[in-house]
């Protein structure tokens, strides 16, 4: 039998497949135009409040509330039409800005509506990867994955530098009307062109035009099908593989301009730093997916996750600037790891459960991502920053220890 993960792959073969390349225009435009409207919505929620807290918390509003549509709502993702969802979730975010843009409302409803609209991310975000399962195979699916994650990591990186830009040029509310009209286009693409599917429940039998609300709540169903993963062999630890170095990365970043601030470096050189992760993850992705081998991916998972955690420990030694952005550089490289998970993920969930079980890894890695940074930063109030980075980079070698047994590859 001919294992199609072991045939290298291209990202020209990737390209070639129309859904995906559905699925990747919807997703950049997605990404950024929640990273314009999270810069916007600050914007307008200091100019109305003055407080740096509530700016912060606009900043990551739509993180957290992720938590509870992966816990309760994920089910979703395998009881309808992956288009149904991904088409509908588009146009709740197109909606919202058009609420934002003409509504003129109070902060606080405003950072309830971007709240509410976030606890349906897991769902799309699952109902997105069971497309890529579905129209590629084999070493095209680990690069599409891949390239989700690339476009996702560019798109911020876009998001962030034009949000302050825009927002100064068109103003708060014509910046909400980009975004809206940007989620709108997404939701057109994706009703265009990505296939109607049939939902197969786990008796094998297909749900007719993707309603599947037979069989119980969706609440029950999302609460049952997350313990049947989370008991699933494998599936538990690959989540924590994936979900936990994410975490220390996002808080070693998380403390950057603190760490500039007591090391004296300019703006400008605090905004290269903080790009320098975004850049080595694209690199590594790149790189690494066109490079080498299905074979060796999956055989580099352990070294890169040392690679992603070591860097960040040589901080608490007082490094001149272009070591300090270079150690960034390297750690954003070692997230590369995750292109030798892929397909481990993938053949560890139960088929039924396919669509709930990426919404769970990125409702896991989103709830993490948001604690990290807070937990680090309780150590960086009592201890110099420095330090406090250097411990994240012990922590990922630490948890990357524990876990290799799941970094290496299968025999």
């Amino acid at each position: 039998m001919i294992d199609q993960f072991a045939t290298k792959a291209t990202y020209g073969q990737v390209f070639a497949v129309a859904q995906f390349r559905a699925v990747f225009a919807g997703r950049l435009l997605g990404v950024m135009s929640d990273t314009l409207r999270s810069v916007a919505l600050a914007v307008l929620v200091f100019d109305q409040t003055g407080s740096p807290l509530l700016t912060a918390m606009t900043m990551t509003i739509g993180f957290l509330p992720q938590a509870a549509g992966g816990l309760f709502l994920a089910a979703m993702a395998d009881r309808f039409s992956p288009r149904t969802l991904i088409t509908t979730g588009y146009a709740l975010q197109c909606a919202v800005g058009l609420l934002l843009a003409f509504g003129h409302l109070p902060v606080a409803p405003s950072l309830l509506l971007v709240a509410a609209v976030a606890c349906l991310t897991p769902v799309t975000t699952g109902a997105t990867a069971r497309v890529l399962a579905a129209v590629l195979t084999g070493d095209t699916y680990v690069l599409g994955r891949s390239l989700s994650y690339i476009v996702a990591v560019s798109a911020q990186m876009v998001g962030m530098a034009a949000g302050g830009t825009l927002v100064v040029w068109l103003g708060v509310e014509r910046t909400m009307l980009v975004t809206a009209g940007a989620h709108l286009l997404a939701s057109v693409i994706s009703r265009l062109f990505l296939s109607h599917t049939d939902v197969v429940r786990a008796s094998g039998s297909a749900v007719a035009g993707g309603s599947a609300v037979a069989g119980g709540s969706i609440v029950r169903k999302t609460l049952q099908g997350n313990a049947a993963l989370v008991a699933a062999p494998g599936v538990l630890k690959l989540i924590m593989v994936q979900c936990l170095p994410a975490a220390y990365l996002a808080a070693a970043g998380s403390l950057l301009i603190p760490y500039s601030a007591q090391r004296g470096f300019n703006p400008t050189e605090t905004g290269i730093l903080l790009a320098a992760t975004s850049v080595g993850m694209l690199i590594g992705d790149v790189v690494i997916g066109r490079a080498f081998t299905p074979a060796t991916r999956e055989r580099l998972v352990l070294p890169l996750l040392l690679v992603m955690g070591t860097p960040s420990i040589t901080l608490v030694l007082d490094l001149p600037y272009p070591a300090v952005t270079a150690a960034y550089v390297v750690t954003g490289m070692g997230s590369a790891y995750l292109l030798g998970l892929q397909r481990r993920f993938l053949e560890a969930l139960p088929s039924h459960l396919q669509g709930q079980g990426f919404a769970l890894l990125n409702t896991t890695t989103m709830s993490i991502q948001g604690v990290g940074p807070l937990v680090f930063g309780v150590f960086a109030e009592f201890l110099p920053v420095g330090l406090a980075i250097a411990l994240t980079g012990v922590s990922s070698v630490t948890t990357t220890l524990l876990l290799r047994d799941v970094a290496r590859p299968r025999k």
